[in-house]
């Protein structure tokens, strides 16, 4: 593909207003404090090449079955690398995987999760204001996929104003 052709990262419903699938949506952007359903549809997709790459493996495995076993176990450590299966997890719980899984790994979650912030959205503004670290680095994306190791690295800039504990805007401990 050249260099500046825009391609979508996602792809829309098929049945774009189905009342159950809208409410659905519509919780999961508030539960996880998504911008707007484009995001959900990301992540949607993400899952969608997760599957389709986990069935093509499965496939594979019925003709050249070293390299497919290769393939299939550093497809694997990649998923478990960013937190998206367990260590026990093979390909066929690729297929069983839900959108939760993929969403609970964004950024702007693991800050929620870890009490960086009161509220999903809260959380989704430190980050895009650039508040927030992973290890050394400032990461600006709140869709940025944290790896399990980098979890515990999630953090406030040590320059931000909000790491003083006493800053007004900072989760209150629970």
């Amino acid at each position: 593909m050249p260099l500046g052709s825009k391609t979508k990262a996602y792809e829309t419903p098929n049945h774009p207003f189905q009342g159950e699938r809208i409410a659905s949506e519509h919780d999961l952007v508030g539960r996880y404090g998504l911008k707007n359903k484009e995001e959900l549809w990301r992540a949607q997709s993400e899952l969608r090449s997760y599957r389709r790459e986990a069935r093509a493996l499965l496939g594979r495995a019925q003709g050249d079955a070293e390299v497919a076993a290769q393939r299939g176990d550093e497809f694997l450590a990649r998923l478990k690398r960013i937190g998206v299966l367990d260590e026990e997890d093979s390909l066929d719980d690729i297929l069983s995987l839900e959108i939760n899984d993929v969403l609970e790994r964004r950024l702007q979650t693991v800050a929620y999760r870890k009490g960086l912030a009161n509220t999903p959205e809260q959380a989704r503004q430190f980050i895009v204001h650039g508040h927030v670290v992973v290890g050394d680095a400032r990461v600006t994306r709140p869709s940025y996929k944290v790896d399990v190791d980098e979890e515990a690295h999630v953090d406030f800039d040590e320059t931000s104003p909000l790491a003083d504990e006493l800053h007004p805007e900072r989760a209150e401990e629970q």
